[in-house]
This record gives structure tokens, C-alpha cells and sequence, in this order.
């Protein structure tokens, strides 16, 4: 049986190279979205977890790897500087920066139950293809003194506000997880909710998080696939 390491942790070895490219390419999608991304790390036994908020959304997303051995870890990064520490399966481990209120705020481990009425992913990427069509239509319709950001988030809070299927699930979490990577056509998808505070959007390759209720005020205009 493999033992923790100590912390603080200065290098981790991910469970082959695989790993860490799906790794990356999910650090890329962040800061794509927010050049300035933190993320936080949660290793615990042979899982990693790297939580992100990518703006716009106002949802937390989650991607998990698998470790070549045990660790006992939690740390808040720059997503920039672990993306370029990632060039193989053993990285080093960025220095810890001060985290972003979002990364105090993190959904529970265990609790999770799966909910019902949640839309196969075929529905649920038309219905984010919709919502993105409708936001340009309402926008280019807009005269000139009213196309301000104001008006634009005001609308993009309405359109990503509205839930899905029978669900409690905001678009903007469907949203989330198609740009960033998660809702691939075929996968199997899962609506699951931790209490009357979270809900989360589980698919093999990320999970995206929201809190009822919000996260802070961001603004939620699109930001196209």
C-alpha cells in the first residue's frame, strides 16, 4: 500500500500521460475563458480533483485525474503556470496563490443524490445552440443607444436563467459544460444535488457545479461554443 506524501506537495505523477493531456486540455478551455484562472487542487488517496470558475457561467467546473499514488493535497494555483508545468504524466506543482473568494466555496464530496427529468445531450446542446442564437438575435435587434453591456447582460441573465428540461439546472450550466469540453454527443449525463444548495452536472470527462442561488454577480453573456 502506497503512504500520503507530506505537504506541502511538490511535484505529483499523474496515472499515465493520457491523463495529463486531458488535464491540459482542460486548463487550456479556462484560461481561454480568463488568462488570470486560479484553480484549486484537492488530492486525496490516487484522485485529483482541479476546480475552476471559468467567467460568465457562474458555475464552478470540476475535472478529476487519477494519481500513480497516494497524496494528501490542497492548494490553489495559477491554472496558467500548472498548464505549462504539465509537458508529462509527473509535473511540479506551482507555488500557491492567494485564492479567489469562489475557491473558499467548494460543493461537498459525498451527500450526492441523482435527480430526474434531465434532458438526453442531444436536447440539451440544441437547446444552448437556441439560447445562443436568440442572445445575437436580441442583441443585433437592439438600437444603437441600448446596446450597452447593461442591456446585454440583462439579457443574457434571462436567457442562461432558465432552467432545464423539469429540472432546477440553469442553462448556463449546460452552457459551461459544452464550451468547456464536457457534453459530448452520446455521453451519459447525470443531474445530481447535494441538499437544497447544489446541483451538478456529471459527465465522464468533468462535472460542472452551481449553487443555488448563485455565486456572485457575473455577468451572463455568451461567449459562443
Amino acid at each position: 500500500m502506497s503512504v500520503p506524501m507530506s505537504v506541502p506537495v511538490q511535484s505529483l505523477r499523474l496515472a499515465d500521460t493520457r491523463e495529463a493531456e486531458d488535464l491540459s486540455a482542460f486548463l487550456a478551455r479556462l484560461i481561454h475563458y480568463d488568462r488570470a484562472a486560479a484553480v484549486r487542487l484537492q488530492a486525496q488517496g490516487e484522485a485529483l480533483a482541479v476546480f475552476g470558475r471559468p467567467p460568465s457561467f457562474e458555475v464552478l467546473a470540476i475535472r478529476t485525474a487519477r494519481l500513480a499514488e497516494a497524496v494528501q493535497m490542497d492548494v490553489t494555483v495559477s491554472a496558467g503556470e500548472l498548464l505549462e508545468s504539465l509537458g508529462a504524466a509527473e509535473f511540479a506543482v506551482p507555488g500557491a496563490v492567494t485564492g479567489p473568494p469562489w475557491a473558499g466555496v467548494l460543493p461537498p464530496r459525498g451527500g450526492w443524490r441523482e435527480l430526474p427529468g434531465l434532458p438526453d445531450v442531444s436536447a440539451m446542446r440544441g437547446a444552448v445552440a437556441a439560447a445562443v442564437a436568440e442572445f445575437r438575435e436580441r442583441d443585433e435587434a437592439l438600437p444603437a443607444e441600448r446596446r450597452t453591456r447593461v442591456e446585454r447582460d440583462r439579457i443574457g441573465r434571462e436567457i442562461w436563467s432558465r432552467t432545464v428540461g423539469g429540472t432546477g439546472l440553469p442553462l448556463r450550466a449546460v452552457h459551461a459544460a459544452q464550451s468547456l469540453g464536457f457534453l459530448r454527443p452520446g455521453v451519459p449525463v447525470e443531474l445530481l444535488s447535494a441538499g437544497a444548495v447544489w446541483l451538478r452536472l456529471r459527465t465522464p470527462f468533468g462535472s460542472i457545479a452551481v449553487r443555488t442561488g448563485g455565486l456572485g454577480g457575473l455577468p451572463l453573456t455568451p461567449t459562443g461554443p
